[in-house]
């Protein structure tokens, strides 16, 4: 058990945290239009008018 706690699960942390880095970095190689953050104005506003239900 203490090999699990001073070995293996702070390299499972490591490995997280550099994925999360890795990740992150990743956006300056994409093009200006992808690196921008998602619209999420119009998805919601598409979700909410496709499930409405008229009370006719």
């Amino acid at each position: 058990m203490a090999i699990l706690r001073q070995y293996i699960a702070p390299f499972i942390a490591i490995l997280i945290f550099a994925f999360a880095l890795v990740a992150v970095s990743a956006r300056i190689f994409l093009p200006a239009d992808m690196a921008a953050p998602a619209p999420i104005g119009m998805i919601i506003s598409n979700w909410v008018n496709s499930n409405f239900i008229s009370p006719i």
